[in-house]
Formats: structure tokens, sequence, C-alpha cells
């Protein structure tokens, strides 16, 4: 039985997954994400611009844009780790904590080791890939997360649970660059031109608080300027380290081609 605040929000809900919609107070309009109450699929992709054997993951992330379940079935991003740094190729998109990322996730998995091409499903390893297998996709109907991006990097978000919940959930927010290009000079990837999509330029963390379950949160994630400049955004509600539900899309219109049409003004 869905709970009175859960009601309150579907009242609010909109059809289309991404819609502008205009923030009290400003006179710019905010780019708002909202998944459905279907759980969808965060899927993570660890991965390095030094290891030879994670290009052919990447070109399988990539082709993810014309999946016609991008941003309302699925979400990918991919973390780009620092452990293959000192081979010889410094990834100009690796961070530490990316690495750290990781190792919890084969700690909590009880694994004593990290390896690229490394895929994580709902926080579950995945090896599927390996042998073709198709991604899982969830039916779980887990509530509705709906998130909201001011033109002054402030994200905003409101999660209604299917049931009550009772544990604490955090609010984590990615800003994911596509379209990106790295001319290789060393290491296993020598002499290659990289092509990466929905890679984790940054990535914010926050608690929720709750009321009346209706779970509210907020982060801020200043617009990079430069060639690395996000075109995309992921955001994902987790308890503990398990993600629970997640939603996203592109922060530029034309950057979504065939998905970039699922937008609508809000009056």
């Amino acid at each position: 039985m869905k709970t009175a605040a859960a009601l309150v929000a579907l009242a609010f809900s909109i059809t289309t997954s991404h819609v502008l919609a205009q923030q009290p107070g400003s006179t710019l309009p905010a780019t708002v994400f909202e998944s459905g109450e279907t759980q969808s699929t965060l899927i993570e992709l660890f991965t390095s611009e030094g290891c030879s054997s994670c290009p052919p993951a990447e070109k399988w992330l990539s082709e993810l844009k014309s999946n016609q379940d991008l941003w309302k079935k699925i979400i990918p991003v991919a973390f780009h780790v620092d452990y293959w740094d000192r081979l010889g190729w410094r990834d100009r998109f690796a961070k530490p904590e990316f690495t750290s990322r990781q190792q919890r996730y084969a700690a909590a998995w009880g694994g004593d080791s990290v390896y690229t091409p490394g895929f994580v499903v709902n926080g579950k390893e995945w090896r599927g890939w390996f042998g073709g297998n198709a991604m899982p996709i969830t039916s779980t109907k887990v509530g509705v997360l709906r998130v909201s991006v001011g033109d002054d990097g402030k994200v905003s978000a409101t999660f209604a649970p299917d049931t009550m919940q009772a544990r604490p959930l955090a609010l984590n927010v990615a800003l994911l660059g596509n379209d990106l290009e790295s001319d290789v000079k060393r290491g296993e990837n020598s002499s290659r031109k990289l092509r990466h999509d929905f890679v984790v330029l940054q990535l914010a963390k926050s608690e929720m608080t709750n009321q009346g379950n209706l779970w509210t949160g907020t982060v801020l994630l200043p617009m990079r300027s430069g060639n690395d400049k996000p075109s995309a955004l992921a955001a994902w509600i987790t308890e503990n380290t398990t993600p629970i539900q997640a939603t996203g899309g592109w922060l530029n219109p034309v950057a979504g081609g065939a998905d970039a049409g699922n937008r609508t003004a809000v009056k």
C-alpha cells in the first residue's frame, strides 16, 4: 500500500521522464529528471585508459546511447580508476576516490582484488558482460525519484518510496561527460585514440532527510567549463552502498540525440 506521501509525490509526476520546470524565484528554467515507480538499473563500469581490455567494454557502454531504455530503465556511469596510471599512462579522468569506490564494492563481496573492466549492476558484481549476457533489468516497484538541476549547479531531489523506509538514505549525483577523446601516447593502449561516454567527471553525496516518508536531499555540483563540460547527469538513492532508485538524462537537448525529444516545457 502506498503511503500518503508517495501519493502526493505521484500526483505531481509527469508523463515524460525529462522535462523543463521553472524554479521558484528563478528567471531560468531548471532541468528535471524523474524515474518511474519501477527500479531503474544503475550500471557502473570501472575502467582505465591504461587497460587494453577496457575499450571493448567502453564501446558497449557507449552503445547504450541509442538504447530506447536509456534514462528510463538504464542509468549508465563510467568510473575511471587510477591504479593503471603507474604503468605508463596517466588517465586524465581517473580519481583515487573512484578506485576506493571499487575497492569498497570488492570488500563487500569478499573479494581481495579489483580489476578492469569491471561492471556493477545495482550494487552487485556483474560478470555477464564477459559472456555476452543481457544486462539484468528489474521489475521491482521501489518508488519515484525526482531530481531538479538548477542553473547554479544546485541539485535537489525528492524520493517517495513505495513502502515505508526507516533506514537512512543518501543522495548520489554524478556529472557525466560524453563524446570525450584521448590520444594515448604510452601504456597498453599506446598510439590509440580512445573515445569515452558516460564518464563521471564529478561525484557528490549527501545524507537525505525524511518527513512523512518523503525523502529530500541536495548537493552542489558547479558545472565545469572547457572540453570536459558535462553533458548528462545521473542521480541515485542508496541505502548504505546499495542503490535503490536512479534517474538521469541529458543536460543539453542537442547532446541527447533521439531522447532529446522527451523534453517539454512546464508552465
